[in-house]
């Protein structure tokens, strides 16, 4: 659960900044965005080995720039 205290000198706008920060680094819209929708086992699988090819080309892509 994501908690913000507001302090008696703060405006809204800037707690409400505050909360948006805190609940992006909790990833919390992004799992909600996530669990919207029931995902079969084997889509999560071939989206997880997307994201694994696409990470791995990235890299190998990386080392060859540093190369030159």
């Amino acid at each position: 659960m994501t908690r913000v205290t507001v302090d008696e000198d703060e405006t809204f706008e800037s707690a409400l900044r505050r909360f948006n920060k805190l609940v992006q680094g909790d990833r919390v819209l992004s799992e909600v965005r996530r669990r919207r929708f029931y995902e079969k086992p084997s889509v999560v699988d071939k989206r997880k080995r997307a994201a694994k090819l696409r990470k791995s080309r990235r890299q190998t892509s990386r080392l060859i720039q540093n190369e030159m």
